[in-house]
């Protein structure tokens, strides 16, 4: 989208003209390069004519425009100048340029930087049915300008027509232009052809690229199966595509609704009744032989609506295709015919906003699950308008609909009674609220319950069982958390990867294989809201939450241990996406006093908080964990999250907190006698002891660790517990000493595929270099580490080494690169929680070190703006670019 103009676009009401170049492919084609010549001219043309009428371009897009005016009298001035000037234009080669234009002028309502509402699209569907050179006014327009036209100008009432849209029957009008061609071929209306498409009660919203791949697959073939949810929109994509495509089947468009039908024997009955081919008295043959017969040499497009529940009478389907060669068909249903050259298409949910990262108001309006929702509130509501207060609530209610647009039209009819605020509030149970619709629709469409029990009660009951049991799940699993949790077979009565194909092919289960290696399954939320209550209503749920969160806690501590090594980005993204599934699992066991269970889960997952930024959230599970009255009857788990409670408490910088955990924790050991958890709580005790300065007590423990982790055999523990100590050397004056023992460590690491602790091992080398002043090798070192952090999307890490580079940066002189940086990593610390600085400097908060490092005029201030917007990935390969040496 380019163009437009800087103004503000006027509102109340006003003239929308929409217009296009009449084959600009055939254009292109003809001219070559020549045709950038050609557009530009065009929009040359176009410009000045909108100059000399007062009006405001909102937008283009390739040959189109779209403008709009406070006076309709000046969007006709603006329709016959342009018209003129194409012809009297030479174009290269003998070609022409026609251009269509469509008028219609209403209310001008904004959403965000562009037009909403059913009046601009009015305006674009009726310049849609036109033909080059021909200009379209509506009714409204037509009888604002009817008595002050331009000279040579009149008008042509070409009646009442049915645009693409469904929604209403046009009176339109064609502007005579003295000297213009004036006889143009019959609109490209429903009219043109033999239909029966149902009228629709409002306009249809968004869905472009649905429209251009269904067109697409279409063309390319003779079956397209649309297939979805319950209100995922099926049956009014399938309408537009038919009505889009409506002109290029001679024989005509028919949709054929098979809702009200059960049995498959009536499926070629009612699709002839739809034709229109009633049985002659005495007729002998089926009503299959009769379509048959009467598509045989006819081209025609049916649409087969809500087929789902008549599968078995694919066989109609296939008969018709066979007989008639120039036929074609498309199917909604919530599962595929299986049919020969059948191509599927699974009808999306419409694109919708991340709450928690909004983007500005004039931006909101471009998602189509917004523009819907205001469409339909205006139509209950027409003062209604999204505005910086209500904005997040809208965005919610359509990113917690799913997209789904009957749900996020049922939740709009509310706000005739509710603002978006309090809707958002009640959407806590959805069914509930979202009932309600229009009472013509059929019974299933009136509330999203039906809609969804509709397919439910299709489903066979082992099905039934299966679809139930999921619900168990949040966000989705993986299969072998679906095998483990909903039973095996005997006790299901089906096999679970069977059943689950099944309920994907019924449209209530998703798939996606974001892992080629595991597939994952999933329900949007609106469904899973509706399993649940299955779920409850069986009497299984105790059972299934009891297994659930077994399931998590075998995968979280089988994968806690692989969060080290050169796989962990992987690890930790699997264990990232069951972290709804987690925090379900931690819930139901805090709440049913399963206190071995909360304590061993949350002693696993602690790594993934503290790396993946989680910090505040984590450490309030671990201590409502600990909290448990009978917590100390589980002393091994009791000192596993011991140990998870001060790694967290340690990242946080609460140091008063992490001692205590970790004083707790070697006690705890001592006690049990457990010499590994011994070294461990000795090397983690030596971490607080050196934040507050007791040097000697830090010294103490980490050698004691070494030597026990030594004695144990444990190599691995023993180069962790020297890393540490290096630490406590190079603040004493010892940095051979800090080196040798970083050296040793690293060697260790790299041996054991330890990722997570070469990096810090690297962090501890450069820093080292940097107190000798070797900028080259410190900016290497912890470039090192921040590629090693970034690689596992290590947000601590990354933090530490962005900062670090930051004030190494400003040492070097390199005053605005540093406050890139510096902005960066300070934006990554708010978002991770984490507070923890460099073990070298303790005295300043990070984000106060760094602005007063870095920012020292209105260019550093500015470069650190620059940084605070940056991603992640954008501050990291920011960092890791070649700096520009000072004075070059």
């Amino acid at each position: 989208m380019g163009g437009g103009t800087t103004a503000a676009l006027p509102t109340g009401t006003v003239t929308f003209l929409f217009s296009d170049v009449e084959g600009s492919t055939r254009l292109l084609q003809a001219l070559g390069e020549r045709y950038a010549e050609v557009l530009d001219r065009h929009g040359a043309v176009f410009r000045q004519a909108i100059r000399r009428t007062g009006g405001q371009e909102v937008s283009t897009e390739g040959d189109s425009f779209f403008v709009v005016f406070t006076s309709a009298l000046a969007a006709v001035e603006t329709a016959v100048d342009v018209q003129r000037a194409l012809a009297r234009e030479q174009w290269p080669e003998g070609t022409a340029v026609r251009v269509r234009m469509g008028l219609h002028t209403g209310e001008g309502t904004l959403g965000g930087d562009n037009y909403v509402g059913l009046d601009v699209n009015r305006a674009a569907r009726i310049a849609a049915s036109g033909h080059g050179g021909q200009v379209l006014l509506s009714k409204t327009t037509a009888s604002l300008v009817e008595h002050d036209l331009p000279t040579g100008v009149t008008l042509r009432d070409l009646g009442e027509h049915r645009l693409k849209d469904l929604a209403r029957v046009e009176h339109l009008f064609q502007l005579e232009v003295a000297g213009l061609a004036g006889l143009f071929p019959p609109l490209r209306s429903l009219d043109a052809r033999p239909n029966n498409l149902p009228r629709q009660r409002t306009s249809f919203v968004g869905r472009e690229m649905e429209l251009d791949e269904t067109t697409r697959l279409l063309s390319e073939g003779r079956l397209l199966t649309l297939t979805g949810p319950g209100g995922a929109g099926k049956t009014r994509l399938a309408l537009q595509l038919a009505a889009g495509v409506g002109e290029q089947f001679d024989g005509g468009v028919f949709f054929v609704g098979l809702g009200p039908i059960t049995d498959p024997g009536l499926v070629a009955v009612t699709i002839a009744q739809s034709l229109g081919l009633p049985e002659a008295q005495g007729e002998t043959r089926t009503a299959l032989d009769r379509l048959v017969a009467y598509l045989a040499d006819r081209q025609v497009l049916l649409v087969l609506d809500n087929f789902e529940q008549v599968l078995t009478a694919a066989a109609v389907v296939s008969a018709v295709l066979e007989a008639s060669p120039r036929t074609k068909v498309v199917v909604t249903s919530r599962a595929v015919l299986h049919l020969y050259g059948e191509r599927e298409y699974p009808v999306p949910a419409l694109r919708r906003p991340d709450p928690h990262h909004l983007p500005d108001l004039a931006s909101l309006s471009q998602y189509e699950s917004v523009r819907l929702f205001i469409e339909r509130a205006m139509a209950v509501r027409p003062d209604f308008a999204v505005t910086n207060a209500n904005a997040p609530a809208v965005a919610e209610i359509c990113a917690r609909l799913d997209g789904l647009p009957l749900a996020i039209e049922l939740a709009a009819a509310r706000v005739r009674l509710l603002p978006p605020e309090a809707i958002l509030t009640r959407l806590g149970d959805r069914l509930a609220l979202l009932v309600g619709g229009p009472r013509d629709l059929p019974a299933r469409q009136q509330t999203l319950r039906q809609a969804i029990a509709w397919s439910h009660d299709l489903l066979r009951p082992e099905e039934r069982r299966l679809f139930a049991r999921l619900s168990v799940f949040v966000a989705g699993c993986r299969l072998p958390e679906a095998e483990a949790v909903c039973g095996p077979p005997h006790e299901l009565g089906l096999d679970v990867l069977e059943g689950l194909s099944a309920l994907a092919e019924n449209s209530l289960v998703t798939s996606s294989a974001e892992d080629p290696a595991e597939p994952r399954f999933g329900m949007l939320e609106t469904i899973r809201e509706f399993a649940l209550e299955r779920l409850a209503a069986s009497g299984e749920e105790e059972d299934l939450r009891r297994r659930h969160a077994a399931a998590f806690l075998a995968l979280a501590e089988d994968t806690a241990p692989q969060l080290y090594g050169a796989d962990r980005r992987r690890c930790l993204d699997r264990l990232e996406r069951e972290h709804g599934n987690f925090r379900a699992a931690l819930s139901w066991a805090l709440q049913r006093g399963e206190t071995a269970t909360a304590l061993r889960l949350a002693a696993a997952l602690w790594r993934l908080w503290q790396m993946r930024g989680h910090l505040v959230e984590g450490r309030r599970w671990v201590e409502r964990a600990l909290a448990l009255p009978d917590a100390a009857r589980h002393p091994q788990a009791r000192l596993r999250a011991l140990t998870a409670a001060g790694g967290l408490a340690h990242w946080q910088m609460d140091i008063e907190g992490q001692r205590g955990y970790y004083e707790q924790a070697l006690a705890l050991a001592r006690d049990l006698g457990d010499e590994p958890a011994i070294a461990n709580a000795l090397y983690d005790l030596g971490f607080p002891l050196m934040y507050t300065g007791e040097l000697d007590s830090a010294s103490a423990v980490w050698e004691e660790s070494v030597a026990l982790f030594t004695a144990l055999g444990d190599r691995h523990g023993a180069a962790r517990a020297r890393w540490a100590r290096a630490f406590h050397r190079a603040l004493t004056g010892d940095p051979a000493g800090a080196e040798q023992d970083l050296r040793q460590a690293l060697a260790a690491f790299e041996e054991f595929d330890d990722a997570f602790m070469q990096g810090w091992v690297h962090y501890g080398l450069a820093h080292l270099a940097d107190r000798e002043g070797d900028y080259e090798r410190a900016r290497a070192g912890w470039s090192e580490a921040l590629r090693l952090f970034a690689a596992a999307d290590d947000h601590t890490g990354v933090v530490f080494q962005l900062e670090l580079l930051a004030k190494l940066e400003a040492t070097a002189g390199a005053a605005e690169r540093a406050a890139r940086l510096a902005g960066a990593a300070t934006a990554l610390r708010a978002a991770s929680g984490t507070r923890l600085t460099s073990q070298f400097e303790m005295t300043r908060v990070p984000s106060q070190v760094l602005r007063e490092d870095v920012v020292r005029d209105t260019a550093t201030a500015a470069a650190w703006d620059e940084g605070l917007a940056m991603t992640r990935d954008q501050a990291v390969a920011y960092a890791l670019e070649a700096p520009v040496p000072q004075g070059a």
